[in-house]
């Protein structure tokens, strides 16, 4: 085997070839697993890889391929012929995928006309016989070179750049949890991703659906206050055993939280159950009013527990559900100043503007003292609730994505799903859930509706300060403009709140600041800024 040893070319116009290393040496029994190859590194391709496929004739380059392929369209069945005439052949995948056979190639001349850089640059790029056009080995990020085995079967040699290495490394991890719970041979596909690190993948094992959780350890951001980042003053989960405890906790009350199929915490690789695939909304993404109410209805039942701080993991591991405590309000508040203020003023807050921020909502987090305190998932809303209508009770409502859950006051989960940052919920749908959530809790007996309503208020509009600096940050700092269509929204629902005597004097200083105005153009990306 020789790839490696490959002049290392590249056409000018192309990003500058990443370093190599070997990463892995894998046996492949049969056509199976060069088919299960393809689809463990599919999933961890991304814009820009260039997977160089080497060996003779017969080796299963072309099946390894097809398998990439039809995993990255989602498609099991897709017709993926062989380019050996056609040299190239495209595939309007997210993100699109070119296949080049350049078997019938004697150098790079033709890469132009075939168009290879434009490939390479915005999509993923999958070549067999890269050595006929030395350019394409010499700009690949992934080579693996494939040979006969000589008992049988195949030899798997991968090296590869050392960020396209990493995510291979991580997807064969998947593959040995699935291994490790009985589940070598099942089928993966990518499900879905968030706005954080975490990605998730449907894993079909034989009669049912499971679900891969891909969260690896957070490392500790820039330090923004006393030494501490970010993530640890607003208590957000930094592995996966907080999202281990709270689900255990939850399905032990009676609540449907996945089960842990399997874990590897220290890799941050869970398999746990898929709870189903339909949402609050109907078909069209609007809310659906009696899923909504039976949301709100399970909420209620959950803040009527009483909750342990200390929750168990495995292995005599605790985890210590933190306190939603003022420290962490403030700094999720203080997003709006830091974030959302500068883009719509187009400079920083001044001291004197950030003086009067804290002032008002220090008055407002004094009035929390007295609000009741539970469990808080802390993001209770149409993304995170799988609807099950063939179950009855608190079980219709599935419950997910509550790893950054807190101690603290009960009213904010109430807000998050009463004002969902996904969908608009009417000003009348959101009356009525509050009315049907204070029903529920007053028919227990010593809810005081009163405390409930003023800390509801103020609760929402913390959220929805938060939310507006947080879309602000992932456009700015994390590239990801995709969640300031929300913002229009977020900034209806703030308008609403702002109606309540207890926010008379936040009101007046976002009337002030132009907070509830019309958006502004917004600032170009900076992905260098370090703010929190």
């Amino acid at each position: 085997m020789t790839a490696l040893n490959a002049p290392r070319m590249i056409d000018e116009t192309l990003p500058a070839p990443p370093p190599l290393a070997a990463i892995a040496h894998l046996a492949l029994a049969d056509d199976a697993a060069t088919r299960r190859l393809g689809t463990d590194l599919a999933l961890a391709l991304r814009p820009g890889d260039i997977l160089a496929l080497c060996g003779d004739l017969g080796v299963g380059k072309s099946t390894l391929a097809r398998a990439a392929i039809r995993t990255l369209a989602d498609d099991p069945g897709l017709d993926v012929p062989s380019p050996t005439y056609t040299l190239v052949q495209a595939y309007a995948t997210t993100p699109p995928v070119a296949h080049f056979d350049l078997y019938r190639l004697a150098g790079d001349n033709e890469l132009d006309e075939l168009g290879f850089e434009d490939s390479a640059r915005d999509g993923i790029t999958l070549v067999e016989w890269p050595q006929n056009a030395p350019s394409t080995l010499a700009a690949a990020t992934i080579v693996i070179e494939l040979a006969m085995a000589p008992g049988g079967g195949r030899i798997a040699a991968i090296s590869a750049s050392e960020t396209a290495g990493a995510r291979i490394l991580r997807s064969l991890a998947i593959r040995d949890l699935l291994a490790a719970a009985g589940l070598a041979e099942a089928p993966r596909r990518r499900f879905t991703g968030d706005a954080s690190t975490r990605r998730y993948e449907i894993v079909e094992a034989k009669a049912e659906t499971l679900v891969v959780m891909d969260a690896p350890r957070e490392p500790d951001g820039p330090p923004v206050q006393g030494g501490l980042p970010y993530s640890r003053i607003a208590h957000l989960a930094e592995d996966v055993a907080p999202f281990v405890a709270v689900a255990q906790s939850l399905a032990a009350a009676g609540f449907a939280a996945p089960a842990i199929r399997k874990a590897d915490l220290d890799a941050g690789l869970l398999l746990i159950d898929h709870l189903g695939s339909d949402t609050l909304l109907d078909t069209s993404g609007r809310p659906v009013p009696e899923r909504y109410q039976a949301a709100i209805a399970c909420l209620a039942e959950l803040h009527a527990m009483p909750w342990p701080a200390k929750m168990p993991v495995a292995d005599g591991i605790v985890h210590t559900v933190p306190a939603y405590d003022r420290r962490a309000l403030r700094i999720e508040v203080d997003l709006i100043v830091d974030w959302y203020l500068p883009r719509a003023k187009g400079r920083p807050a001044t001291d004197t503007e950030r003086a009067a921020f804290a002032d008002i909502w220090n008055a407002l987090f004094d009035e929390l003292a007295a609000a009741e305190t539970s469990l808080v998932l802390r993001d209770f809303h149409s993304p995170n609730i799988i609807w099950r209508p063939e179950q009855s009770g608190r079980q219709r409502i599935g419950l997910i994505d509550f790893q950054d859950a807190v101690i603290g006051p009960s009213a904010y989960d109430v807000a998050s799903l009463a004002q969902d940052a996904r969908v608009d919920i009417p000003a009348e749908l959101e009356a009525r859930l509050v009315a049907h959530y204070v029903a529920l809790r007053q028919a227990e007996g010593g809810f005081d509706a009163d405390r409930f309503q003023r800390a509801y208020a103020i609760m929402a509009a913390q959220r929805a300060s938060k939310i507006l600096g947080i879309f602000v940050r992932l456009l700015e700092r994390d590239a990801k403009p995709q969640y300031l269509r929300h913002i229009p929204r977020i900034k209806a629902y703030l308008r609403r709140t702002l109606g309540h005597p207890a926010l008379a004097a936040l009101r007046t200083l976002y009337q002030d600041w132009g907070v509830l105005d019309q958006d502004p153009a917004p600032r170009p990306i900076r992905p260098s800024d370090t703010r929190s």
